[in-house]
């Protein structure tokens, strides 16, 4: 089924702030530690939440799409983010390694079975998890659909998007030599892992600033720094992830193994107007995903803060139970 400009779930709200109920640190090898929390109902359906970047790490208002009183709500920081150490690292750091780390939690936790909930790279890496672990997974939901394609990071990084947005697209090439700016991902690589921390943040704060800047529809520059350790660990693991084309094997992988997958039922939520993550990568899932439903949320960019977004997830979550 695909709801072309629907607008499912409109008025629902967020649910108020909770507070975890237990949290963990998880020894998962390679100098990794990793940061869980849970909260909501102990003994409510589990849904794992896996966030956006790489290397954004989860946030508060991550717990507020689902009901506490239905669902053990278990978040995590992935390898080298948020509150996981060592930080900003990209040592053994890759999908593979997140895909074990995600069946580490599974089991510390007891989960037999669970809901996996993931926006823009979360989506791909829920994909992926999926694909790999299809008997422990009983439902999907997908926001903001990114395939890790060559399609999807030209677009972003060799000027599609900067297209739409030319002011925020000059800040992003401007401190970059010119026959540096001809290849983006790569150049800013050079730049971020530079032996000078001072000169990885100047680039990793631009790296991070374009894409913050195109994530909603009303978004406004309002020249706020972006924090130095948030941006380092932002656009640095996610830089090492976009340059080695997400550790997959060959383009289009996702699309090609959703047979793994195909009787797994999935919601995917994309906004009209992604600028980050367009919407054709959301209808090629859908049409590659015999279990799958497609809501395009008119009115809405990439971010789960976008009102129509949100209130979209929240209405698929009040509704799986």
């Amino acid at each position: 089924m695909t709801n072309t400009e629907g607008q499912i779930g409109a008025g629902r709200t967020l649910y108020s702030l909770i507070q975890p109920y237990d949290y963990h640190t998880l020894d998962v090898g390679d100098g990794h530690t990793i940061y869980i929390e849970e909260c909501g109902n102990p003994n409510g359906v589990p849904v794992i939440v896996l966030h956006g970047g790489p290397g954004a790490g989860c946030s508060p208002g991550m717990r507020r799409f689902f009901n506490p009183k239905l669902y053990r709500i278990i978040l995590f920081d992935q390898r080298g983010c948020g509150r996981s150490k060592p930080h900003a690292s990209v040592e053994s750091n890759t999908t593979w390694h997140l895909v074990g780390d995600i069946e580490k939690i599974r089991k510390l936790l007891k989960v037999e079975n669970w809901i996996v909930f993931g926006g823009s790279w979360g989506a791909t890496l829920a994909l992926i998890y999926s694909q790999s672990h299809p008997k422990v997974v009983r439902h999907l939901v997908l926001r903001g659909v990114f395939l890790m394609t060559d399609l999807e990071l030209d677009w972003f990084y060799n000027g599609g998007a900067g297209m739409f947005f030319p002011e925020e697209w000059k800040r992003l090439i401007e401190i970059l030599k010119p026959e540096e700016q001809e290849d983006v991902i790569y150049s800013y690589h050079k730049k971020l892992f530079h032996s000078d921390e001072g000169e990885q943040t100047k680039f990793a704060r631009a790296w991070t600033e374009w894409e913050s800047a195109l994530a909603t529809m009303g978004s406004k520059n309002t020249g706020g720094i972006t924090p130095a350790a948030y941006a380092r660990a932002f656009a640095r693991i996610e830089n090492h992830y976009f340059i080695n084309k997400g550790f997959l094997n060959k383009d289009d992988i996702i699309l090609s193994n959703m047979y793994k997958i195909d009787q797994i039922p999935g919601t995917i939520i994309h906004g009209r107007y992604d600028m980050i993550c367009p919407p054709l990568s959301a209808f090629k899932l859908h049409n590659a995903w015999e279990a799958s439903k497609l809501h395009i949320i008119k009115n809405a960019g990439h971010s789960l803060s976008e009102e129509g977004i949100s209130s979209a997830l929240v209405s698929v979550m009040d509704n799986l139970i």
